[in-house]
């Protein structure tokens, strides 16, 4: 009895010792192959009023180091930048990057324009579009506007978001500023851009959508 227990110690410690070391292989297989992340959005994400470093796409290189995630981050965002800026910049933008993902986050400046929403959808669209085409996996960020664009203004802004994620059957982040738009403390004097206590809770937004998408 006693010279069986030392056997059957060691078979079971072996046994652990395959079992977190196949789990570990399934781990690394699945970040495995190195992704190319393209940020295509306006100054929510080009770092607007922030020292270089402090907004979600800086904080999500980051994140994505610390988790030994291969994967470089192409950050197209420009301040201002409106729907169809980012249409007509994009096929440059994926014939010179070939990105592996692709996340969009654009509106505001639409709304803040006045621009129709039938022409930011029809723009949005042909951005997912074109990303698919080149095999790229799509992110979409919401967005809302405030109450006074008018109830009905802003009630089809905020679904056309959900529209087209569900009509490209992409991922969509329901709204960007979730956590943040309700505290003004978290915004600067414009009230329109977040201040840098507010980026981590943009990127976790972004993370819970992102990050299933880089294990495939």
């Amino acid at each position: 009895m006693n010279s069986f227990l030392p056997v059957r110690w060691i078979t079971l410690n072996l046994f652990k010792v395959s079992f977190l070391l196949f789990s570990f292989l399934l781990v690394t297989d699945a970040y495995s192959a190195s992704k190319t992340i393209l940020v295509l959005g306006d100054s929510l994400s080009a770092e607007y009023g922030l020292a270089r470093g402090q907004g979600w796409v800086s904080l999500l290189e980051k994140k994505l180091a610390e988790e030994k995630i291969p994967a470089r981050v192409i950050n197209a965002s420009i301040s201002g930048e409106t729907s169809i800026g980012g249409k007509n910049r994009l096929p440059d933008l994926l014939n010179q990057h070939h990105p592996d993902i692709v996340i969009i986050e654009l509106g505001g400046n639409d709304a803040l324009r006045g621009l129709p929403l039938n022409n930011s959808e029809d723009n949005f669209r042909t951005i997912i579009v074109s990303a698919k085409h080149q095999n790229a996996k799509v992110l979409l960020a919401g967005m809302q506007v405030p109450p006074n664009y008018g109830k009905t203004y802003t009630q089809q802004f905020f679904s056309m978001y959900q529209k087209l994620a569900q009509e490209q059957k992409i991922r969509l982040v329901p709204f960007l500023l979730e956590g943040v738009a309700n505290n003004n403390q978290l915004f600067q004097s414009d009230r329109i851009h977040p201040v840098a206590a507010a980026h981590p809770i943009i990127l976790q937004n972004i993370w819970d959508q992102l990050h299933p998408l880089l294990k495939k």
